[in-house]
Formats: structure tokens, sequence, C-alpha cells
């Protein structure tokens, strides 16, 4: 098991819980911490203190004075309320996370609940009860509160859960199976639950596993490239990238010269020209970059993985209770769109490396990888494909970030539109990993031009494994379920223990 302080939450651990579908244990101090915060709330309504969240009305209505008798009903009527997500449904990984994430936040012990809502959230994760969530409806500011809305229904025995084969069903079936008695919603505890960035969180952490593997698996695909096109090996020389002092460009540099070592494909500066195009002579550059990106999105998701954000929150055994803003997704919203143009990136200059290796004019490989050039059109469209993915990803890179519509009678008048950006960023990462697809498989048949014995040998055992995934082109035939096996084959999703047809994600929706 893995334990829950709302303090230590790390990615590597996330994929456990999420991937590998480990239980979840909670720390004693981190009980004691929550049992505390809510012996405050209750002497708050016992002594009738007018406190945001737990005796007044939301949003707009803060104003509002709720009677003591009427605040279990205020929690439940916010939950229902809220829960109006609309469009296809967050992935059943993401959804889990999202559990996972909203009980770490709760442990921190600022929140108010009592330990029956942290016991819930914790038998849902280990019972593997996961809510069903539209994606749309949250603007990232009071946080997510549509999506978490939905998945705080589930705790009370209503709204939708999906079942063994990933379909979605009533919830109330589902708890009652597997013995999960629902919880009745105390003061505060519906605010609690819903007020937070856990949904833009969960599919920002689920989106930066997927685009760290996406990163790595695109430079050893770029060095086959490199084999295929006899790339100069001297644009990686560390002498070069030491020069300009990026750690994350002398890294891809190091690795790529750790997968072309012993490589009789390659050529040296000079050989037969002194350099090659930007696509391959910048790979350190560009991916380097990339890689920057990454970890700055890893640390700001880590931050806000064990981060307080629903509001009010409390302090000093309920001393100080203070109504504030870090439900703000802006954080996460700006990670998210960084996220996306970074992956972008590499899908763009795959794309132009992909042309290099199908275009007669720029190498010395047959036209387009075809067998029969002019009879068979082999590779050509594949290049179209990956042109129409890199476009779409131009598209769905615009910053969400910039965006805001005030809310609520312009109470909330600034929000962060993280949710979207989190979304459009996943989806940007399943075009790119199919253009990365494609652009495996025109460096294979590359290979398979020349002399694949002589390919590096880190090299060639990629080759030859991956030619069990795709077979060499000796005729023309339907490509798109080439593209599709190697995505899969790339996808990290695909060895979760969510055994689904088709990659988890691609439920995404722009």
């Amino acid at each position: 098991m893995i334990e829950l302080t709302g303090h230590s939450l790390m990615i590597n651990q996330m994929k456990r819980i999420c991937l590998d579908l480990e239980d979840v244990t909670i720390s004693e101090q981190s009980m004691a911490d929550v049992r505390n915060s809510r012996i405050a709330v209750d002497e708050i309504v016992t002594n009738h203190q007018t406190v945001y969240g737990i005796n007044t009305g939301f949003g707009k209505f803060s104003d509002v004075i709720i009677n003591e008798e009427d605040v279990e009903e205020l929690q439940l009527n916010l939950i229902r309320s809220h829960a109006c997500g609309v469009g296809a449904f967050f992935p059943e990984v993401v959804s889990r996370a999202m559990v996972v994430l909203r009980l770490n936040a709760l442990l921190k012990g600022f929140s108010g609940v009592r330990p029956e809502v942290v016991k819930a959230l914790q038998e849902l994760i280990n019972k593997q009860v996961h809510p069903v969530i539209p994606q749309q409806g949250s603007l990232g500011a009071s946080g997510d509160l549509a999506p978490l809305a939905h998945l705080a229904l589930v705790l009370v025995g209503e709204g939708k859960v999906y079942d063994s084969d990933g379909h979605s069903v009533d919830a109330k079936n589902v708890l009652d199976a597997k013995a999960i008695q629902p919880i009745t919603l105390k003061a505060k505890e519906g605010l609690a639950l819903i007020n937070g960035t856990q949904a833009m969180t969960a599919m920002g952490v689920l989106n930066y596993i997927e685009a760290e593997k996406l990163a790595y698996d695109s430079e050893w695909i770029a060095a086959l490239t490199i084999e295929g096109l006899g790339g100069i090996i001297d644009a990686f020389h560390p002498s070069i990238h030491k020069a300009r002092g990026y750690k994350q460009q002398e890294q891809v540099a190091e690795r790529m010269n750790n997968w072309l070592e012993d490589s009789q494909l390659i050529t040296r500066q000079g050989d037969k020209r002194v350099q090659d195009a930007y696509s391959i002579r910048c790979i350190p550059q560009v991916h380097g970059a990339t890689w920057q990106t990454l970890d700055y999105v890893k640390e700001k998701l880590e931050i806000e993985m064990n981060a307080a954000t629903d509001n009010p929150l409390i302090f000093d055994d309920g001393e100080l209770v203070i109504s504030g803003g870090n439900f703000h997704g802006q954080p996460i919203a700006l990670a998210m769109d960084f996220l996306k143009i970074a992956i972008a990136e590499l899908a763009n200059i795959a794309e132009r490396r992909v042309e290099r290796l199908v275009n007669p004019q720029l190498n010395d490989l047959p036209p387009f990888l075809s067998p029969k050039p002019g009879l068979e059109s082999g590779a050509m469209i594949m290049q179209y494909t990956a042109a129409s993915l890199v476009s779409e990803n131009k598209t769905l890179a615009h910053p969400a970030s910039v965006d805001s519509i005030p809310s609520s009678a312009n109470q909330e008048d600034h929000v962060s539109m993280g949710t979207i950006a989190a979304r459009h960023a996943g989806s940007i990462i399943q075009n790119a990993r199919r253009v990365l697809a494609i652009e495996c498989i025109c460096a294979l048949q590359a290979i398979d031009y020349k002399e694949p014995e002589k390919s590096a040998p880190k090299l060639r055992k990629l080759w030859s494994d991956f030619r069990t995934v795709v077979p060499t082109i000796t005729s023309d035939r339907a490509f798109s379920e080439d593209i599709e096996a190697v995505s899969a084959a790339l996808n990290p999703l695909s060895d979760s223990k969510f055994e689904y047809k088709h990659n988890l994600l691609d439920q995404l929706t722009p």
C-alpha cells in the first residue's frame, strides 16, 4: 500500500495507484489532523458563528445565513446543483486519480471534514469504485466544481460509476454490491469535496505520465530516422551542448549518442555533407526545450497534488478560519498550456523528419519508401496524416488560460480555464504519439532498405521488437491499423490494469 499524508504524494506513486491499482492507506497523524479540524467546524455550528460555506450560502449567496437545522440539506443541495457537467466522460483512470487527489488534499487537515468522509474516499479507491465524471463544465475556479460534484454524488449514493467493463452504471447498485455505505454530508463537507483543482490536476498527472514517455520515445525514434537518413553524428558532440548551458539539451544529446553508439549507418561531418537539416541537427535543442517544460510541469503538479485547495481553510484548531482563493487553478492552467506547446513541438519536428524519410529529393531511399514506386504509394499518405495531426495540434495549443468569463453574478470574476487546458493537452499528446508512430514506421522501413545488421545494437533491438508490432511494407495496405498499433505500443497506459480495447485517453474530446 501507499500511505497518503496530504504532504508527500509524488507522480511515481500516482502511477502505482492509478495504473497498477495499488491500494492506499492513511497516516495516523493525518487522520488526527482531520479530527482536530472537524472539531473546529462542529464548534462553529454549535456556537452559531457565521462562516462562509459552513452556515452560509455559496458564491453570490455567501451573505445568506443558513439555519443550523438546514446545514445538512445545504450540503446535499450544493452537490446536486453543481453536478451539471456535460460531454464525454473522463477516462476511468483520470477519475481514479481525482479521488486520490481529493482524499490527499483533505488529509492536510485544513478542510474540516469528518474522518468518515476521508475513509469513504479511501474505500472508493481500494475497492476500485470510480465515478463517471463528464469532462466539460469546469471554469477552473472556484476549482473544478462540476466535475468534483459528480465525484461527490457517488459518496452519497447517487450519480454513476464505471462497472468492471468500463460502462456507466448507477452508483447505488455498485456501492451495495461492494458493501460501501453512502454517507450523509455534514456542515462544510459538500463544499470541501468540490472546492478544488483535482480534475485539472488529475488530468495533468496522467498527461505528464504520457508526455514523459513520449519524450523519451521521440529520441530513439529520431535516432532510427538518423540511421535511415545517414545522419551526421557530430551534431550531438557534448562540447556543442555544454557550450550553451541547458542541462536538458545536454542530456538529450547524451542519450542520442547512447542510442547511436556503434552504428555503422551514421556519417561524420564532411563525409557526404557538412551538416544536416534542423529537424536532425537540432534534436537536442528542440527536444531539450520540451524537457525543460516537462520539468516545470512536474514541479507544479507535485506541489498541487499536495495542496489545500478548498475554501474556507481552518487553521490553529479553529481559531483562524479564512476565506481565500486556493481553488483558483491558474498555476495548473499555465502549466498545462505550456505542456501543450512543448508536446506539439515534438510532433512538429517529428513530422518534418517524416518528410525527409519519404521525400526522394531529400534522401537516397525509394520514393515514399514504396517497394514499387508509382504503382504503389507506400508511406506517402502517412505523411499527410502526420501533417494533419500537427495542424490540429496548432489549434489545440492556443492557450486556454488567457480566457476568462465571469460567473456567479460577477462574484467569481476571473477564472483559470485550467481543466480545458488539461483536456486539450491530453488531445495533443494523443495526436503527437500518432505522429511519432508514423515516424517510427517510416524509420523502420528506411532501416529495412539499408542494412539492419549495421544499425546500432540498442536500435537494432528496438527495430526487431517493433517489427513484431508492424510488419515491413512489402506492398500497399491500409496503414491506419499499423499507426494505431505502434501508437498503442508507445502508450504507457496500454500496460495499465485497465484493460480496454482502445487507448484510455482516446475518449478525450477537444
